[in-house]
Order: structure tokens, then C-alpha cells, then sequence
């Protein structure tokens, strides 16, 4: 039986150890609106506190966009950036404890690129391009794409894509730093599904004090990140995962890893 899904803006699945989240407005070149954005923070929070999940995925619907920005033809539906419930679709001001990916499926403007700047790590397929329009309509790049791009990028390489507005294409995203594989057109969701499955290899709470320390680093520096993670860190060689790793290696065998 086929399930229709057209009225659902928001579609989230659990594929074994990966929380997949697709933005379901293929019509609309997946645009965010609030009700997007409402919608998408209670699917991210309940992947959030679901054991189960390793690492998260974000996608768009169909195949010409990933997300072509807030959608301003809404706005007086409310504002698409809500900051109690992370920002821009749930995800530009949310601090993630799990790894997050973004399969960017075609273009991905203005708060597109915003969302990737907030994931972990970004596959795009060949026909992707990324860009910060918003000076070409008179508004500010305001979800984290003025703040992080140059942190992700060069920062000459950075002002420029700002104050011109023009867009990049995969392969120079590529290049820069920005994006960390890039696949096939229509590869992308694939790609990023095997990326995410070579995470859960790594056990949950190693995983996730080093994506804690590695992100934080960037921007208190090195020395204070290993300080504020400390308690992790003791958690993380406490924990029967870190008595698991070594003897599954010494056994020749796959770890169980349980996350405690």
C-alpha cells in the first residue's frame, strides 16, 4: 500500500541507528515557513533522546532542492526563525549531541546553507550549490550563515560569497572545506546514509565527547574545550564501552557497544 505524505511537512524516520529527516515542501523547493520549523524541532528533540539513534540526517524532498531558505511568502504566518525552538528549522541555534548530516540534494540557498553551516558534516550530490543571497533582497544572512561561514571556509572566500550573493557549486564547495563528500546526482541521501553508518561504528559516548571537543575547540580554543568536556572525558574511560573497544579488538571481533 502506498502512504501518502503530502501533508506532512516534515517526515521522520528511524533507519536502524540513523534518525533520517526530510523537509517535505517539494513544491516549494523545501522553504522553511514556522509550521516547518515547528515541526522540525519536535521530530530533532524526540531523535535527541532516542538511545537508539547515533546520528542524524537532514534532506530535502524531491530532487531539485535541499532547501531554498526561509520562506518569506509566509511570513505573515509567523517568522521562520523561532529561537526557543533552535533557530531556522530547529537547527540553526541548536546545540546537537549527536552527529548530524546534511544530504544535500540540489540547491541549497540562503537558510539552506544556513542548515548545513549547523550540521556536523555535509554531503551534497554533483548538481548541489550553495550561496547567502539574502543581499541581493535586502535582508542579512541572519541564521548563522554571516557568523559561520567563515569558520567553515576561507574567510576572503567567505566575504565574498556574503557581499555578492553568488552562489558556489559542489565541487568548490568541495575544495574549501565545506563539503565532505560529493556523490553522484541523486547519490547524495545514499552518501550520506553510509557516512553515517561508519559513525556508528565508533562507540556513543567516545563519539560524542570528540564531536563535543573538535566543534567547541574552534571557538574557545583547544585547551578550554579538554577543560569543559572534562567530566565527559572521565565518563567516556569509565564506561563499559571503553572496557568493550580494546577486548573486541584483542577478540577479533566486532564490538557491542551499549553506550554505558
Amino acid at each position: 500500500m502506498t502512504v501518502d505524505h503530502a501533508d506532512q511537512l516534515v517526515l521522520a524516520e528511524r533507519r536502524g541507528s540513523v534518525g533520517l529527516l526530510t523537509i517535505n515542501r517539494p513544491a516549494a523547493r523545501n522553504a522553511i515557513s514556522r509550521a516547518v520549523t515547528v515541526e522540525m524541532a519536535g521530530a530533532i528533540d524526540t531523535f535527541e533522546e532516542d538511545d537508539r539513534v547515533r546520528v542524524l540526517v537532514v534532506t530535502g524532498a524531491g530532487d531539485k532542492a535541499f532547501c531554498a531558505g526561509a520562506d518569506l511568502k509566509s511570513m505573515k504566518e509567523g517568522r521562520p526563525v523561532v529561537p526557543e525552538l533552535g533557530g531556522l528549522a530547529g537547527f540553526t541555534s541548536r546545540t546537537f549531541h549527536k552527529p548530524v548530516i546534511a544530504a544535500v540534494n540540489g540547491f541549497a540557498l540562503g537558510g539552506g546553507t544556513e542548515i548545513c553551516l549547523a550540521c556536523d558534516l555535509v554531503v551534497a550530490d554533483e548538481r548541489a550549490s550553495f550561496g547567502l543571497p539574502e543581499v541581493r533582497r535586502g535582508i542579512v544572512a541572519a541564521a548563522g550563515g554571516v557568523e559561520k561561514l567563515s569558520h567553515r571556509i576561507p574567510p576572503a572566500v567567505a566575504l565574498e560569497m556574503i557581499l555578492t550573493g553568488e552562489p558556489i557549486t559542489a565541487r568548490r564547495a568541495f575544495d574549501l572545506g565545506l563539503v565532505n563528500r560529493v556523490t553522484p546526482d541523486g547519490g547524495a541521501l545514499g552518501g550520506a546514509l553510509e557516512l553515517a553508518d561508519v559513525i556508528c561504528k565508533g562507540a556513543p559516548l567516545a563519539v560524542r565527547y570528540s564531536k563535543a571537543v573538535a566543534r567547541r575547540s574552534s571557538s574557545i580554543g583547544e585547551s578550554d574545550a579538554l577543560e569543559e568536556f572534562d567530566s565527559l572525558r572521565r565518563e567516556v574511560f569509565r564506561s563499559q564501552d571503553a572496557t568493550e573497544g580494546p577486548r573486541a579488538f584483542a577478540e577479533k571481533r566486532q564490538p557491542n557497544w551499549t553506550g554505558k
